[in-house]
């Protein structure tokens, strides 16, 4: 019996997910969906401020829906905490008066915005709803910053930081340093794959340790549950921390053995799969991390561009 080929990347999910708003702590709030990307919130005395947008303004609005059920103080900031599209094109729904971005971030737009507009749109077509929503050209940053950002919401001190490179070069988090809350983005997933299509793979680990330093008590991931404890939060941290260097590790071993990406491809699979296979997107994810961890531990320090024409390319070469 033949095997079915894969559905290229996420074009089969088509399930819609059910959303959960919830407080984690006295000003911070986490809109999440199952395993789809989240948004993080934060209300202070006399403003709101969310980080990542969703996918569209169409699906913006439904946070919006929620924020309005608990204040009417108005929005003021949008922080992208990283450059992909699934992330940023919803933000034009929020009419804030500043969007935020690392330096590195904003670089990543002007150098590979574009692409990454179609080769997501065509990867996860569900998450794209009424993608006929989304303003023409790119979300650009009113703002940047590098390394760190104070933003005062009335008393409330909101720390934007960059803590190193990992999901990508421009990785920005939201701190609340008076209530140990941490809005990760995509540095941090819980009972989801992390996407390492455009990581850092050696820099990682690192970065996780950099935000357990902070000690936070409560995390809004990337993907998946809010982390409402220490423990909760620990937990999270390590095993984002686990997948990308068990990933990486074999991966090495692969090319140490002078293995072509197939090669590493296939056994990189075979061996994650035990440990992480139940999490969301594994498959989705799969190819496009371990296409970037072989660039990394090859001769791509930076990651390469993907276009929706690399991306179908790359999943018929490893999943064929």
């Amino acid at each position: 019996m033949s095997q079915q080929p894969k559905a290229f990347a996420s074009q089969a999910d088509l399930e819609e997910k059910k959303v959960t708003f919830s407080q984690i702590s006295e000003h911070a709030w986490a809109y999440t969906a199952e395993g789809d990307p989240n948004t993080g919130i934060v209300i202070g005395d006399d403003a709101v401020l969310v980080a990542d947008t969703q996918a569209t303004p169409a699906m913006a609005a439904d946070v919006i829906r929620r924020i309005r059920e608990v204040t009417d103080k108005p929005i003021k900031y949008v922080v992208l905490t990283h450059y992909h599209a699934v992330r940023v094109l919803g933000a034009s729904a929020y009419q804030a008066q500043q969007v935020i971005a690392s330096q590195d971030t904003y670089d990543l737009i002007v150098e590979r915005g574009e692409q990454d507009k179609a080769s997501e749109i065509g990867r996860f077509p569900r998450l794209f709803s009424n993608v006929e929503t989304v303003p023409p050209g790119m979300t650009w940053p009113t703002m940047t910053f590098t390394g760190k950002m104070t933003l005062w919401l009335g008393k409330l001190e909101v720390q934007l930081l960059q803590v190193g490179r990992g999901h990508t070069k421009g990785d920005t988090i939201v701190w609340l340093p008076g209530e140990g809350a941490l809005l990760s983005g995509d540095l941090v997933e819980f009972g989801a794959t992390p996407y390492a299509g455009d990581a850092y793979f050696k820099d990682w680990p690192q970065t996780l340790d950099n935000l357990a330093a902070l000690k936070p008590k409560a995390l809004v991931p990337g993907r998946g549950a809010a982390l409402t404890t220490p423990e909760e939060v620990a937990k999270g941290l390590s095993e984002t921390r686990d997948f990308i260097a068990d990933m990486y590790a074999s991966v090495q071993k692969g090319v140490a053995a002078g293995q072509d990406l197939n090669a590493v491809y296939k056994a990189t699979y075979a061996a994650l799969k035990p440990k992480y296979g139940h999490w969301v997107i594994f498959d989705h994810c799969m190819p496009f991390d371990v296409t970037r961890c072989y660039d990394e531990a090859t001769k791509f320090a930076d990651p390469r561009i993907w276009t929706a024409e690399r991306d179908v390319e790359m999943w018929k070469a490893l999943e064929s």
